[in-house]
């Protein structure tokens, strides 16, 4: 049974939203404005660190995987930690001690990456809350590490100046121990709201809008509840969902999340953001998510990507295949000329430490933002987002191809009096030419027209040669090397 007051509860909800300004429908939502600090702060790091960080096999869906019979996980967890019913996904409960976790430790790497604001997981899939809940004992305040994760890194962004958020993945619990029931296994009793495994439904096409069993009302409040509790506790600024809100029967309660998510940050005087995938809100309600992968072209609305530095895995695996920091670079220049922000993950290893390959990842972004960031934050669009022969595809799981680019490839950001055009790969040679900044008459409008008054390369001392032509901006450098973006600046009269 739910260890809490339910009625009490969602009558809290409801009267937060019957006061407040804004109420639960798309109409009142849509009066929402993406905060400014996330349309300055471009760089983040998303944390999936929790119970399946104890195996480390597979991916961060293995607590779904290890019960579903003859595939690699089951497979691997019979052999390493013996039959199911006797050792099963919560028996990792106590072996995630997390014994060399700091939270300054993580705060200060991500600080020297460069980033402004961080969203650690919640909640998984899993069920396993990494925060102290009044809701519910399965929690890594109660057991395993015995720590408020969530809270001890929030207040730590805070005092380090980075902004704190979350994500929640509590309704695709719905389905996710849900093959666990297909043989004699430890999930086979978990018939009990506030069991660690309930309710462990069949899973019936988890991409399905529609899908059967449809989650019971009793599963929608108990999720709603939780995830206001996640609000109130933690004062989140960008509240994450990963894809399973876009089921049918969780609009009406998706909204009246948002309605008081928004409400009570009106009290707290923030700003906060919803990020979502798949139209789960209408359109201008939240901010646009992309999971692993980005727009083809500039957006006049913000919007966000999500992405981590394993190729293979959101958390940390014995076999995660790593990105280089230069491809990142690239990514996240991309990402910002075209009006996104970029969500990187990292994968903590269960004791608590960050791997060497992600810190090597972490420390070389930081390193180049510390040079190149204000071609970065607080930057807006340009007229055009990018020139170049190289096209990004565009949509989500498309970031497993390594992008190649050329010296051609430019992109676009302003800020005051600054123009940045970011060459993606620059040539050995030092010549490059930026074709969108070509010399114009009246007569080519709307082609750039402006005024140059001086051109400069960020972190090199070298004054380059420059001239404007007809066909583009020729740039001339003489010692200028660099494996990663190099970003002029444009200075405009």
């Amino acid at each position: 049974m739910f260890i809490y007051d339910k009625q009490k509860e969602l009558e809290k909800i409801e009267a937060c939203i019957a006061e407040g300004e804004y109420k639960d429908s798309w109409d009142s939502l849509a009066r929402h404005k993406t905060p400014q600090w996330f349309q300055d702060a471009k760089f983040g790091i998303f944390i999936h660190w929790g119970v399946y960080s104890v195996p480390a096999f597979g991916n961060e869906w293995y607590s779904r995987n290890m019960y579903i019979q003859g595939s690699p996980e089951f497979e691997h967890h019979v052999k390493t930690y013996g039959e199911h019913r006797k050792f099963g996904y919560k028996d990792f409960i106590p072996m995630f001690t997390a014994e060399k976790f700091d939270a300054a430790e993580w705060i200060s790497l991500f600080k020297r990456a460069g980033a402004k604001y961080i969203v650690p997981v919640a909640e998984h899939h899993d069920g396993f809350q990494m925060y102290d809940s009044a809701l519910s004992e399965w929690n890594a305040a109660k057991m395993g590490p015995r720590r408020n994760v969530l809270g001890e890194l929030g207040e730590q962004a805070k005092k380090e100046g980075l902004v704190n958020g979350a994500s929640t993945h509590r309704i695709e619990h719905w389905f996710f121990m849900g093959h666990g029931k297909e043989f004699e296994s430890d999930i086979t009793d978990a018939e009990e709201p506030g069991d660690f495994y309930w309710p462990a439904m069949p899973e019936r096409g988890h991409h399905d809008l529609f899908s059967e069993p449809a989650p019971s009302k009793e599963f929608l409040e108990d999720w709603m509840i939780r995830t206001c509790e996640l609000i109130d506790r933690y004062r989140v600024k960008e509240l994450y969902f990963d894809w399973w809100i876009q089921h049918a029967g969780a609009k009406p309660y998706l909204k009246k999340i948002a309605a008081y998510y928004y409400n009570r940050a009106l009290e707290w005087g923030e700003e906060v953001m919803i990020a979502y995938k798949h139209d789960a809100f209408m359109f201008g309600t939240a901010v646009v998510d992309i999971e692993r992968g980005q727009f083809a072209e500039v957006k006049p609305f913000a919007w966000q990507t999500d992405t981590a530095i394993a190729k293979n895995s959101w958390c940390y695996t014995k076999n995660n295949d790593f990105k280089k920091a230069k491809d990142l670079l690239c990514d996240l220049v991309d990402i910002v000329s075209k009006n996104g922000c970029l969500l990187l993950n990292v994968g903590p290893k269960a004791d608590g430490t960050i791997s060497a390959e992600d810190t090597a990842v972490l420390e070389e972004m930081g390193e180049w933002l510390a040079v190149n960031g204000e071609a970065i934050y607080g930057t807006r669009t340009w007229r055009i987002a990018s020139e170049g022969p190289t096209a990004v595809e565009e949509g989500q799981f498309t970031d497993g191809k390594d992008k190649v680019f050329t010296k051609e490839d430019f992109r676009f950001t302003v800020k005051g009096e600054n123009l940045y055009a970011t060459c993606l790969n620059y040539p050995a040679g030092g010549k490059v030419l930026i074709r969108a900044l070509g010399e114009q008459d009246a007569s080519h409008l709307p082609k750039f027209h402006g005024i140059i008054d001086k051109v400069s390369v960020l972190g090199f001392d070298e004054e380059p040669e420059w001239e404007r032509r007809a066909e583009g901006l020729a740039v001339k450098t003489e010692k200028v090397a660099s494996e990663k973006p190099v970003v002029f600046r444009v200075t405009l009269r």
